[in-house]
Order: C-alpha cells, then structure tokens, then sequence
C-alpha cells in the first residue's frame, strides 16, 4: 500500500463518514441540511470532530494546510447556522444558510476525494496525487452538483417564501 492509514487516520475516516452520510441523507430527505433534525445535528457534530480529529493526522507534525481548510468548512457551516438569527441579512437570511450548509458539504468533500482517489484500490491508486487529472474531473463534477443543487435549494427556498411549498 503507497499510503498506510495510521491508527489516528483510521479513526478520523471512519469519524469522517459521519457527515458525508449525514449530510447525503439530508439532503435527500429535506433537500438541505437542516439543522434543526437529526441529521442535521448529526452532520454538524459529525463535521466538528471530523475536523478536531484531522489535527491528530499530520505528516507534518504541525498546523497545515489541512487543518486550516478544516477550519473554513466550520466557519462555512457555522455560518450557515448562525446567518438566520441575523436580522441584518433580511430576506437573504434563508438563501445565505443553505449556502453555508451545503457549501462546507462541498469543501468537505474535496480533501474526502482527494485521499480516496489517491488510495483506493489499495494495490494501484486512481490518482497519484491531488493534482492528477482524475482528483481534477471529479472535484469538477461534484462542483457542477453543488450549484445545481444550490439553485435547486434557492427555488425550493423562494417558494417556501411565497407560501408555495410546504417545508
């Protein structure tokens, strides 16, 4: 294997999936990630200690790019949660959470990605490192889904405004 998990890195992918399955089961059910359900809850918190285990899994041994992208998806999400007590924002306060909630879903999906396709199948990875040409198409792709989905969230968003849709 080219690239051996520690013990620590283990642990912070299995930790790691909590989110990604949290969040992909939100946005099937509600179209969101809302924070208010289950899943929601359970992607945040899934989310805060995907990031607080990805300092134990440094080749490093210190701070690095990683952990500070990890900081950014928090501030995404946190953002997303806290946008709509602020009454500053008015009517953009729906639109701006839902994109902070599925936007730090997209940047945690690119470090996700990244490591799958530079480690799996074990034997001869897909990509040999970030900048291969398969880590590329990919992260292409999901980026595409997340403003379609985006837009998708938006016209769900405005119709629940005008009293359209049921939430």
């Amino acid at each position: 294997m080219p690239h051996p998990l520690s013990f620590v890195g283990i642990v912070h992918t299995v930790i790691s999936l909590v989110p990604v399955v949290a969040g992909l089961y939100s946005f099937a059910r509600y179209s969101k990630i809302d924070t208010t359900t289950r899943s929601g809850k359970t992607y945040l918190l899934g989310l805060v200690l995907a990031v607080i285990t990805s300092f134990g899994v440094s080749s490093t041994g210190g701070l690095n790019a990683g952990h500070v992208f990890g900081i950014v998806v928090l501030l995404a999400a946190f953002g997303g949660v806290l946008v709509p007590r602020l009454t500053l924002f008015g009517k953009l306060r729906p639109y701006l959470s839902v994109f902070g909630l599925s936007f730090s879903f997209f940047l945690s999906l690119v470090p996700a990605i990244n490591e799958t396709l530079t480690r799996l199948p074990a034997a001869q990875p897909l990509a040999a490192g970030p900048g291969a040409g398969a880590v590329k198409i990919t992260l292409l792709v999901v980026f595409c889904l997340f403003v379609v989905g985006f837009a998708v969230q938006c016209r769900l968003v405005r119709g629940q405004q005008r009293g359209l849709v049921r939430t």
